[in-house]
């Protein structure tokens, strides 16, 4: 079995900042792939950022320039730093991670438990 734990989330004004940190713990072998996804309420969730285990990175257009992903293997953890927030940011942020169980060859992809992202104009 494997957890996510994430926090981070908050309250800030527009052109704030905030750190998500996401770890993962419990049987793992290894991890393929951790990002953060979004959902504003109505929509549909989207990808915020990803960050593979061969050092692939992908943004959304719309948080290029203003987030960064990145990750700590050592501590099974990923983080997503952004700045210059502004309130079309303002969502739910999921942690997602990819990757294998201990002891077998299953594959495992799991979401974080969700963290709220408010950004006031």
């Amino acid at each position: 079995q494997v957890e996510l734990v994430e926090s981070g989330g908050g309250l800030v004004q527009a052109g704030g900042s905030l750190r998500l940190s996401c770890v993962a713990s419990g049987s793992i072998f290894s991890i393929n792939e951790m990002g953060w996804y979004r959902q504003a309420p109505g929509k549909e969730r989207e990808l915020v950022a990803t960050s593979t285990d061969d050092g692939r990175i992908n943004y959304r257009d719309s948080v290029k320039g203003r987030f960064t992903i990145s990750r700590d293997n050592a501590k099974n953890a990923v983080y997503l730093q952004m700045t210059s927030l502004k309130p079309e940011d303002t969502a739910a942020y999921y942690c997602r991670v990819r990757g294998r169980y201990s002891g077998g060859n299953n594959e495992f992809g799991i979401w974080g438990q969700g963290t709220q992202v408010t950004v006031s104009s």
